[in-house]
């Protein structure tokens, strides 16, 4: 699904980002000078649990808590800077111009709201239209991520579809405001594979076809290195390897080579799983 990206200048840039959170113990950095930019290309995000990766995500939106500290040298979005948008300028970001993809549909679907309703609303927020051409469209966009009788699907309720019907319906959502970028918080990490493969191609073939940029954040390295253009590997809070998804398996830094290590294959039969040795060294900058 990889495919290089035409050279354009960034959309998204940030330069020295660090995010500290305020706690009874104290303050703790949960992102530590993490720089990277996004231009109209598929860049991965990927770490264990606890790197920063979703903390980063939510950042973009300034969707963390109260007790989040944003700090950075640059955070900018084309010509907005993120930093000093005030909660007015980033309702109008949040949507029109970043769309977020969450893990599980099921907790991001609202259960009392039909489909079609969700999904028309999310469009009327962004542009002026009417119920009916804001259902139109919604109809459109369901029909787009290649959902079958989008009219029977616009009438039922979350609980009603399946798991990869509902993230299909998710990126529906996210999609129809028509955004600049997409922030893919782990979208297919609840689907079975056949239905995980379905949806990653639903979801290239409308970035491809729109030129819009994708962050998309993962703990899977086989599939982020077919997906994506480019990984950015965290630990710890930093950002420790940038390399074009093409390269991964011939990633420089040892704990990018310990989580290649690590993965079983098949095929390829061993008595062990590689252990991922730490080293203190890299939670430096």
């Amino acid at each position: 699904m990889s495919s290089t990206p035409i050279a354009t200048e960034p959309l998204f840039e940030a330069r020295n980002l660090a995010i500290k959170f305020q706690t009874m113990r104290g303050e703790i950095a949960a992102v530590r000078g993490v720089s990277f930019e996004v231009g109209r290309e598929k860049v991965a995000i990927v770490g264990e649990s606890g790197s920063g990766k979703s903390t980063i995500g939510r950042a973009i939106l300034k969707l963390l808590p109260p007790s989040a500290r944003i700090t950075a040298d640059c955070l900018r979005l084309g010509g907005t800077d993120l930093l000093s948008a005030d909660s007015k300028a980033m309702r109008a970001i949040r949507g029109r111009r970043v769309s977020m993809i969450l893990q599980d549909p099921k907790f991001s679907l609202n259960p009392v709201l039909t489909i079609g309703n969700q999904i028309a609303e999310a469009y009327r927020v962004h542009h002026e239209a009417s119920q009916r051409e804001a259902m139109q469209r919604a109809l459109q966009m369901l029909e787009a991520v290649k959902i079958r009788d989008p009219e029977h699907v616009a009438r039922l309720y979350p609980h009603q579809v399946s798991g990869g019907m509902g993230q299909r319906v998710m990126i529906a959502m996210m999609l129809v405001p028509e955004p600049e970028m997409i922030i893919a918080d782990e979208p297919t990490s609840a689907l079975d594979v056949t239905v995980r493969l379905q949806v990653l191609a639903i979801l290239d073939e409308l970035v491809q076809a729109r030129g819009i940029s994708l962050i998309f954040i993962s703990h899977d390295l086989n599939l982020v290195g077919s997906f994506c253009d480019r990984v950015l590997i965290m630990y710890g809070g930093r950002l420790v390897e940038q390399l074009a998804a093409k390269d991964l398996p011939n990633a420089q830094h040892p704990y990018t080579r310990g989580l290649l290590g690590a993965l079983p294959r098949l095929g390829a039969r061993r008595e062990r799983l590689q252990i991922l040795t730490r080293d203190p060294s890299w939670l430096q900058g």
